[in-house]
């Protein structure tokens, strides 16, 4: 879980980077191209063909098409509808989606006590983040609900190819990148405006930290954490990203915050993720 709570510090500050300096600015097509290019340039060294079948590079680059590529696509169309604020709260129902897809795919009977631990995580969310909504909430609604489903299915997706196929993970990664280029490129000739391109240091140097580091790294990392974690405590880990979010708004931003929604509703999330740790080794103590 240690790589995980690593990539949920340095993401909280995706959000406030995006929405403060590139969203309404620079096109929307163009940052998710920079950001997955550059994520690529990342791995492209690990880049291998002997290692994997064709059916697995599919897979892989599926999930990255999936998770890196039409995720993108939805999250930065959404902040033309919606604030910085309203996409943290649409981004509650994270975790049900991980922990009911997470079972689909492995053919499963629905654990209840994952959905519910789950739930709790985004009754602990809604406290912290429910506030007024703008009108166009429908649509950035929807649009988050787009990237929340992509994410999932790209971290399920993932997670679960590792453990059928224990592929080594640096090398798997090259071909979830490619598969995410692919996209990006499709999407930026199709729909980009190359008279909205990055016209400050500012806003360049953003795209290059969100592409080298929080893309490039921290997708490889949290990829690789989701790998290690039951998909109780991944569904979970991926809610603690609002709170720490939130604290980045406070602290740089200067926003205002109700410290009493905030404590009560962080510390409903933190329940959560002790009762799924405490369930999950209770589980894995009766099947040894």
């Amino acid at each position: 879980m240690f790589y995980l709570i690593v990539v949920t510090i340095i993401w909280s500050f995706s959000f406030s980077l995006i929405g403060v300096y590139l969203s309404g600015q620079v096109d929307t097509w163009f940052a998710v191209l920079v950001r997955i290019m550059l994520a690529l340039l990342v791995f492209l060294p690990f880049l291998r063909l002997r290692y994997f079948s064709i059916k697995q590079i599919t897979l892989l680059a599926l999930v990255g098409a999936c998770q890196l590529g039409i995720m993108y696509i939805f999250y930065y169309r959404a902040f033309d509808y919606i604030t910085v604020p309203e996409l943290l709260l649409f981004t509650i129902f994270t975790p049900i989606y991980i922990t009911l897809i997470y079972d689909i795919l492995q053919k499963h009977k629905l654990r209840t006590y994952y959905l519910l631990t789950a739930s709790l995580a985004v009754v602990g969310t809604a406290i912290i983040r429910y506030d007024h909504i703008s009108a166009d909430f429908v649509q950035g609604f929807l649009l988050i609900q787009g990237a929340n489903i992509s994410f999932a299915i790209g971290q399920v997706g993932y997670k679960r190819i590792m453990e059928v196929y224990h592929l080594p993970h640096r090398y798997a990664f090259a071909w979830v990148y490619i598969g995410a280029a692919i996209v990006a490129v499709i999407c930026w000739f199709m729909f980009g405006h190359s008279a909205r391109l990055p016209t400050t240091l500012t806003q360049w140097s953003i795209l290059i930290w969100l592409g080298i580091v929080a893309s490039g790294v921290c997708y490889f990392l949290w990829n690789y954490g989701a790998t290690k974690v039951d998909s109780g405590t991944l569904a979970i880990m991926n809610n603690l990203l609002i709170p720490a979010g939130i604290l980045v708004n406070v602290i740089i931003w200067q926003q205002q915050i109700d410290w009493l929604r905030f404590l009560i509703g962080g510390g409903i999330i933190v329940l959560a993720l002790a009762v799924q740790q405490y369930v999950s080794h209770v589980t894995v103590k009766k099947a040894i």
